[in-house]
């Protein structure tokens, strides 16, 4: 079973509104898990809860910009990924025409 920790835990220990929490949950940025009324957090998703709290409380950006730049680190990230495919199929071509 996997760890997890209650959005009221969360609030206490990061000091922070129990409102933003709950739009974090309602914009889709955090996905959470409900057992007899307690939402619940997993710990894999602490770090994702943790950059949002940080961008949102220490640089103070608002939610549209959270869900902004959070939309654009993902389409980063998949780019990286397609370039790394790409990469070695490149490779690969190459290796074989320098072998022909």
């Amino acid at each position: 079973m996997s760890e997890k920790i209650s959005r009221e835990e969360l609030v206490k220990i990061y000091n922070i509104e129990i409102t933003f929490f709950d739009e974090l949950v309602d914009s889709g940025l955090l996905n959470i898990q409900t057992e007899n009324e307690i939402r619940y957090l997993m710990y894999e998703d602490l770090p994702s809860f943790e950059r949002f709290t940080n961008w949102h409380y220490d640089l103070e950006i608002n939610l549209p910009g959270l869900e902004v730049i959070h939309e654009m680190l993902k389409k980063m990230e998949d780019l990286k990924q397609k370039n790394r495919e790409l990469m070695k199929k490149l490779s690969a071509i190459s290796d074989k025409y320098e072998e022909g």
